[in-house]
């Protein structure tokens, strides 16, 4: 199975630079899309790929986060956030019920500028990390999105000048450290080691192209599958938004 996860930073924006030929191209069975930005009434603008089932979960804030999934195979069942309000009002997490596992498309709050939501982000986290393990005891999960962290030094470019500034602090980073001990594998890791391999840039000029990035995006398997992983790599190839896709393959 190969499954997409891009941050698009608004699905028309992203539509007018290649997005659904890339869906096209890459043929993936599934596709999970973070900060759509579009209302409901709206969706009937996007194209719509041949040979695919469309979900959506859009906040009642308009040009703001929201999720769209396209998938090849329809799931079980859809569950649309945490069911806790305060955090669903924004639209962050979707479980989509397959009869093997479980995939949720996320998009992690951002703890802003001067720390601004740290508190915020760290409420959310606790609420996702105690579904996640709820969901894992039943069958296995693939989490696929933008977690707005970088978890270690390796996963963004100037960690020093960034150790108190959002997306790195240090309670973040702890929280990913819990995550993971908790029974879960980021899958990019199981393949390479090494830094300089970033999912987002910064739209100043040729911060890009010098690669001066941040690792936030990413595949999360639970570790009873993490030996059916074959690969997981990061698309930065791949333009149309301040982050790039990344992918996964994996047998199921």
């Amino acid at each position: 199975m190969k499954i997409v996860s891009w941050n698009v930073n608004g699905v028309r924006s992203a539509t007018k630079s290649g997005l659904f030929d890339f869906i096209r191209k890459e043929n993936a069975d599934i596709y999970l899309f973070q900060e759509v930005k579009i209302s409901e009434n709206d969706l009937d603008l996007l194209p719509k790929p041949k040979g695919y089932h469309m979900y959506h979960f859009l906040p009642e804030k308009k040009g703001y986060a929201g999720l769209i999934v396209y998938s090849k195979t329809e799931p079980l069942d859809i569950i649309k956030g945490l069911e806790v309000g305060i955090f669903d009002l924004e639209a962050r997490v979707m479980v989509l019920e397959f009869p093997e596992f479980y995939i949720l498309n996320t998009y992690f709050p951002h703890s802003r500028r001067e720390l601004a939501r740290l508190d915020f982000k760290m409420r959310f986290n606790k609420v996702f990390l105690k579904q996640v393990k709820a969901l894992d005891k039943r069958k296995p999960v693939i989490i696929g999105g933008d977690f707005n962290v970088a978890h270690e030094p390796r996963d963004l470019a100037n960690p020093k000048s960034n150790e108190k500034n959002a997306g790195f602090t240090i309670q973040e980073r702890q929280w990913f450290d819990e995550f993971l001990k908790s029974g879960f594998t980021d899958t990019f890791r199981v393949f390479e080691g090494n830094n300089g391999y970033y999912t987002w840039w910064s739209n100043r000029p040729t911060v890009r192209e010098r690669n001066i990035g941040w690792r936030i995006d990413y595949f999360i398997v639970s570790d009873a599958i993490k030996d059916r992983v074959k690969d997981s790599k990061i698309l930065s190839q791949v333009y149309g938004s301040d982050h790039c896709p990344i992918e996964l393959k994996i047998y199921l």
